[in-house]
């Protein structure tokens, strides 16, 4: 009883977070700042590079983690396995003009329909309670940025940035460093927790 009513509060925080940087853009500063009383004091030990990596590493540890202790792998992999098969029965049906084939296709595929809601929503799940570190995280780090603009790092090929200057669109240098930091943590985690791979 307990444990389901702590669950729905953390999904509700999740998607009032997701949410709420959409409908209450001064959010950011307020979770930001809020953030900054237990991170600020990591910026006198190392440059905001420096930590931004930590903090990616952090979270592609405990996004893997999440993902493994709250998704049903087993069903992904028979979903997706049934839907590969399929796929190239239906390919084959196709090319041989086996329209009986291809209606009795259509049908388990319309069959499949559950699981793969069942599926999305185990994706949509672990979204949200990853959503309740990773965005203030990000409020924080984009609140520094905002603050310190010369802050910057050497990146390869393209030399010496600032973090707070654009990449592409309104993706900018810290937030492409901070993907590209999470990405080997995650990948070793998930390969060590054997989640990911269907």
């Amino acid at each position: 009883m307990i444990k389901n009513i702590l669950n729905r509060i953390v999904l509700y925080i999740g998607i009032f977070l997701l949410l709420g940087i959409m409908l209450f853009p001064d959010l950011r500063n307020v979770i930001g700042t809020a953030v900054g009383a237990f991170l600020n004091p990591l910026l006198s030990l190392l440059p905001l590079h420096i930590v931004i990596f930590i903090l990616a590493a952090i979270t592609g540890l405990y996004a893997s983690l999440i993902q493994k202790y709250t998704m049903d792998w087993s069903l992904m992999r028979r979903v997706q396995e049934r839907m590969k098969n399929m796929q190239k029965e239906f390919k084959q049906a196709q090319l041989a003009n086996n329209a009986q084939k291809i209606k009795k296709l259509e049908a388990q595929r319309a069959e499949m329909m559950s699981d793969q809601m069942e599926m999305m929503k185990q994706q949509f799940k672990p979204m949200l309670y990853i959503s309740i570190i990773s965005i203030p995280l990000f409020f924080w780090v984009f609140t520094v940025i905002s603050q310190d603009t010369n802050a910057s790092m050497v990146f390869p090929f393209w030399g010496e940035q600032k973090l707070n200057d654009t990449l592409l669109g309104p993706f900018q240098y810290w937030l492409f460093w901070y993907f590209i930091s999470s990405i080997p943590i995650s990948q070793v985690t998930r390969k060590a927790l054997n989640i990911g791979g269907m």
